[in-house]
């Protein structure tokens, strides 16, 4: 592993680009640049082939934008990765790619850096976005929605089990005092709280629920996985590093349905050469090893799966 210029660490790094990289003169995709420690791992495989990244993080972009003028292999774009089929033909002149690599969820500088908004931990704006020059902040969210819809998010993308304790919490203190800051939220979701995990934060989920939603995160992940799978030549793999139960199992059902075809029924007379089968899954999901997760602790939860393409 290594470590960037944001001290952030790489998840699998080695694994990930050994499982990406099946050609040195081949053209890839980073859906997910962050400080670029994936890239530049995937650059220092490659002969003459090249590599186009993704972020939406304006900072990220800055770092990026450094590295195409360190190495004129690389190309970024200040776009989702869920764009990319979009994005492929203008950078590389050609729709199809031979690999694209998906590291999900928050950087440790976005989570770092209290400015962002995303941390529990330390006070800063209650933001929240990945591009904070787009789209609604989270606190102006949560000065409007209501009530119910609030409870939901947090539910169903944060699978906060006391959601509508919370939100009624939330929406009692708002009455009377606006929310503007992350301390000042996690204070309220905390107390609303009444049965704290062991070593986990009591906003956790709460704030993993905001933030999903006011990212469009599991949107913008199903969107692009199909965008990958279109975009891949045959004999491409598309790696995916997922960080929480909810993409994890967005990315296995995608994999599982792009290798296996749909569920049928068992009398059905149908051969796998009926279902039209174009891609295969590489393996089984890997985990961190032990020695990872001890140096990087936010790693334990990652799960990566490779799909590859096997026919048009």
């Amino acid at each position: 592993m290594t470590k960037t210029m944001a001290e952030h660490i790489s998840v699998m790094l080695n694994e990930s680009v050994d499982m990406l990289v099946t050609d040195e003169n081949g053209l890839y995709v980073d859906g997910t640049f962050g400080r670029g420690g994936h890239t530049r791992l995937v650059l220092n495989r490659l002969e003459g082939g090249r590599l186009l990244g993704f972020d939406k993080d304006p900072v990220a972009i800055h770092h990026g934008k450094l590295l195409e003028q360190e190495d004129s292999r690389f190309s970024i774009v200040q776009d989702s990765f869920a764009n990319m089929a979009e994005q492929i033909p203008n950078v590389f002149g050609v729709d199809r790619v031979d690999g694209v690599m998906m590291d999900l969820g928050v950087s440790s500088p976005q989570i770092d850096d209290a400015e962002r908004g995303f941390s529990f931990m330390n006070d800063g704006p209650l933001d929240m976005r990945m591009n904070p020059d787009e789209g609604i902040s989270a606190a102006d969210w949560i000065a409007k929605v209501k009530e119910k819809e609030l409870a939901d998010v947090m539910y169903q993308f944060g699978e906060e089990r006391f959601s509508r304790r919370i939100a009624k919490a939330i929406c009692e203190y708002r009455a009377h005092t606006p929310i503007l800051t992350t301390l000042q939220l996690s204070k309220v979701v905390a107390e609303a709280n009444p049965a704290w995990e062991k070593g986990k934060n009591p906003a956790t989920r709460a704030f993993q629920g905001i933030r999903i939603y006011i990212n469009n995160e599991l949107g913008d992940l199903e969107t692009g996985l199909e965008a990958a799978v279109s975009s891949l030549k045959v004999g491409g793999r598309l790696v995916v590093i997922s960080f929480h139960s909810l993409e994890d199992r967005i990315v296995k059902r995608f994999m599982k349905l792009k290798s296996k075809g749909p569920e049928l029924p068992r009398h059905l007379p149908i051969r796998n050469d009926h279902l039209n089968i174009k891609f295969k899954s590489i393996g089984k999901a890997i985990k961190p090893s032990q020695s990872e997760v001890s140096e990087n602790v936010r790693s334990r939860s990652a799960v990566m799966r490779v799909l590859e393409r096997v026919s048009d």
